[in-house]
C-alpha cells in the first residue's frame, strides 16, 4: 500500500519494526529493528537500554501504540554468548514497568519467530542453525539477561519453517527454591478484608530466571480458590502484598542471586490454586496460577519461567522428581481447555554458585513447553507535530505518573469484564474469547 510505505520513509531510527505474537492469549511483540544499538555485556546493553531508551520501551508498550499488559522482546544479535558461540542471539525482555530477566512465554514465541525468520540483519546466525530433519526439529540458543536457554522447534520437513501444531520446547536456566514456607506478618494498616483476623500468611520464594513469590490463594484469604473469586479483591490483596514482601529482611535474603547482584529483586507474586487446572493427557498432575508481575500486570500464560520455578520448588519440598511431567494452568488456559504449559524435570544435581553467596544451591533444569503464534507485524513512527512526541533523544513529554493512571484504570476494567466472563463461564463475552 503506497501509504504504509510513506508513512515508514520517516527519518532514519524513526520506524520501530515488531511481529507480534501470543502464547496463550499472552503477548509477545518482538521488535526486530529500529531499536538503537546497544553495547557491552547482555546484562550491561540491559543497564543502558533503562538508563538511555527507556522512553523508547514506553512508546513500544504502552498506549497508544500498545496497552498497560503488553510485553515484549527485543533481539539483541551481539552478546558475549553469541560471540563465544554458545548463542545464537540474545534478547531483552519488556514490560509496562521496564526490563525483566527472564521470560518463558516469550521465550516459546521467540523460538518460532527465529526459525521462522531468513532476515540475516535481523538475526545475523540464521544460518548457523541446523536442523534435525529426522526429528523435525531445530535447536536455537537464546541468550537472556539470566543466561543461556536452549530452545527446540519443530519443523516443517524441510527445516525452513516452524510447525505451529507442535509444542515448541526449552530447557531452563538452573532454578532453585530460594526459601520454603516463609512465615510474613501482615501489620494491620496493610491488610486486606479476605484476610479476616489473620495477622500472618505463608510463602515460598524460588527461582527460575526471575525470583517469584508463591502463595496459596487460600492463605490470602480467598477460601473458594482459583474457580471462583474476585479478581479485583485479589488485585488488591497481591498489590498490598509485594509492596510489604519487599521490606522484609527475610524475603530480601531469600532473593539473593548468587551469581549477580541484578538478578537479585522480586519480579513477580504467583497465587497459585493446587486444586484446579485442566489436564492434559499425559501428564501426573496439574495446577492453576495468577501471576501479577512487574507493575501490576496480569499474565493470560501460564507464566513460563515460574512454571520452572515451581517445579524447583516441588522437586525441593519432596513432591516432584525427575521425570515427572506437570501441567501449569493460567485462567485463561482453563478456560479454553487448552494452552497448558507442561513442564518436566530433566536434571536434579544442579549447583549454582557465585560470588554473592558463601554456599551454593542446589537446583534443577525444568524442560517447558508450550505453544505461540502469530497475530500480526506493524511498523510504528512518530508523525511530526504529534504530541506527546516520543524522539529517540527526548523523554515522554506527558507526566508519566498521569498516563498511567489512564492506563491503569481502562486495563482495570477491561481485566474485570474479561475475567469476570470467563469465572462465570456464560454470557456474550465469553463466546467472543477467541484468539
Amino acid at each position: 500500500m503506497d501509504l504504509a510505505r510513506q508513512l515508514e520513509q520517516t527519518p532514519s531510527g524513526a520506524v520501530i519494526k515488531c511481529i507480534d505474537m501470543h502464547t496463550t492469549g499472552e503477548p509477545t511483540r518482538i521488535i526486530y529493528s529500529g531499536f538503537p544499538t546497544l553495547n557491552g555485556t547482555l546484562l550491561e546493553q540491559r543497564d543502558q537500554a533503562k538508563s538511555q531508551y527507556d522512553h523508547i520501551r514506553k512508546r513500544i508498550m504502552l498506549e497508544p501504540r500498545g496497552h498497560y499488559d503488553m510485553y515484549g522482546a527485543i533481539i539483541i544479535p551481539e552478546t558475549e554468548l553469541v560471540q563465544s558461540g554458545e548463542a545464537h542471539i540474545g534478547t531483552l525482555f519488556t514490560h509496562n514497568g521496564g526490563f525483566s530477566t527472564m521470560c518463558g512465554h516469550a521465550t516459546i514465541a521467540l523460538g518460532r519467530f527465529l526459525v521462522d525468520t531468513h532476515d540475516l540483519t535481523a538475526f545475523p546466525q540464521r544460518n548457523e542453525l541446523k536442523p534435525n530433519l529426522t526429528a523435525l526439529e531445530v535447536k536455537v540458543n537464546i541468550h537472556a539477561p539470566c543466561g543461556l536457554v536452549r530452545v527446540v522447534v519443530p519443523t516443517s520437513a524441510d527445516g525452513q519453517k516452524s510447525d505451529p501444531s507442535r509444542p515448541v520446547r526449552f530447557l531452563s536456566t538452573p532454578a532453585y527454591c530460594a526459601a520454603k514456607d516463609l512465615e510474613v506478618s501482615i501489620p494491620r494498616e496493610i491488610a486486606w478484608p479476605e484476610l479476616g483476623d489473620k495477622t500472618s500468611l505463608r510463602l515460598d520464594v524460588s527461582y527460575g530466571g526471575a525470583f517469584y513469590a508463591l502463595v496459596d490463594i487460600r492463605q490470602l484469604g480467598f477460601q473458594t480458590g482459583l474457580h471462583n473469586f474476585s479478581l479485583e479483591a485479589v488485585t488488591f490483596a497481591v498489590k498490598r502484598l509485594k509492596r510489604h514482601l519487599v521490606t522484609l529482611p527475610h524475603v530480601i535474603e531469600a532473593l539473593q542471586h548468587p551469581e549477580d547482584q541484578r538478578l537479585s529483586f522480586l519480579y513477580s507474586v504467583m497465587v497459585v490454586d493446587h486444586e484446579i487446572g485442566s489436564k492434559p493427557d499425559g501428564v501426573d498432575g496439574a495446577e492453576t496460577g495468577l501471576c501479577f508481575f512487574a507493575e501490576d500486570q496480569i499474565d493470560r500464560s501460564p507464566t513460563g519461567s515460574c512454571v520452572a520455578a515451581r517445579m524447583a520448588l516441588a522437586h525441593a519440598k519432596g513432591t516432584r522428581k525427575q521425570g515427572q511431567a506437570w501441567a501449569y494452568n493460567s485462567l485463561v488456559s482453563n478456560h479454553f481447555n487448552t494452552g497448558a504449559f507442561v513442564a518436566n524435570i530433566v536434571d536434579e544435581d544442579v549447583k549454582i554458585e557465585g560470588p554473592n553467596t558463601q554456599t551454593a544451591r542446589s537446583g534443577v533444569v525444568v524442560l517447558v513447553e508450550g505453544n505461540a503464534y502469530y497475530t500480526g507485524t506493524m511498523a510504528f513512527i512518530v508523525e511530526q507535530g504529534d504530541h506527546p512526541r516520543v524522539t529517540p533523544n527526548a523523554k515522554i513529554d506527558v507526566p508519566v505518573t498521569v498516563a498511567q493512571k489512564v492506563q491503569r484504570l481502562s486495563q482495570t476494567q477491561y481485566l474485570r469484564m474479561v475475567y469476570t466472563n470467563i469465572l462465570r463461564g456464560s454470557g456474550p463475552l465469553t463466546r467472543r474469547l477467541k484468539w
